[in-house]
């Protein structure tokens, strides 16, 4: 009897480690170790390869068009658009209107709004979530790189990943965080090979 015990105790353990590292195999692959790991679709819905911004600096954003925090926001990243996108920076707009329906309109009237009245000359993406069950898988990633002061959630539009070229999310700032103000961190990222 004590050898059946024995023998069943060890199959038993034996299956639970098999168990154990084959999840763990399954869940590491599944797992996405960069940003460029990522497509996403443009404003037109074309699908894009975040593997075409690899080796740039790069700051992710939820934005809005109706948001007290609009103006602002679209002019400074517009300035450092124009100041370091020669030197591979680039700006990622992500569209969300999942705060106060701020971002109300289609594709198209986003893109017209933000290219003209806004001058927006960096890459524009698909409306997206951001938070919950239909969150976009890379707003999901960014937030499990960076939480927030309060939970991993964001909190408002104009909440700012800084990106650095190896695809890592280095640091996530405040909707209120005038973009001006990590213009040091994103020249300290440029200037790191």
């Amino acid at each position: 009897m004590n050898f059946w015990t024995n023998w069943f105790s060890l199959l038993c353990l034996c299956l639970a480690l098999f168990i154990f590292f084959y999840r763990n195999q399954n869940m590491a692959e599944e797992l996405p170790n960069s940003i460029y790991d990522f497509t996403v679709k443009n404003i037109e819905g074309n699908d894009v390869s975040l593997s075409t911004y690899s080796g740039k600096v790069l700051l992710v954003v939820n934005v809005a068009s109706k948001c007290g925090l609009t103006h602002s926001n679209y002019k400074e990243m517009n300035a450092l658009y124009e100041k370091y996108k020669s030197e591979e920076f680039e700006i990622m707009a992500f569209p969300c209107n999942q705060f106060a329906g701020q971002e109300p309109g289609s594709n198209e009237e986003i893109q017209v709004v933000v290219c003209t009245m806004f001058k927006a000359e960096f890459p524009i993406f698909d409306k997206v979530e951001v938070n919950g069950k239909n969150a976009a898988p890379l707003y999901k990633f960014l937030k499990s790189q960076k939480g927030g002061l309060f939970g991993d959630a964001i909190k408002w539009n104009f909440t700012k990943f800084l990106v650095d070229k190896k695809g890592k999310v280095v640091e996530r700032y405040a909707p209120t965080t005038s973009p001006l103000k990590i213009e040091k961190d994103i020249q300290n990222l440029l200037g790191a090979s």
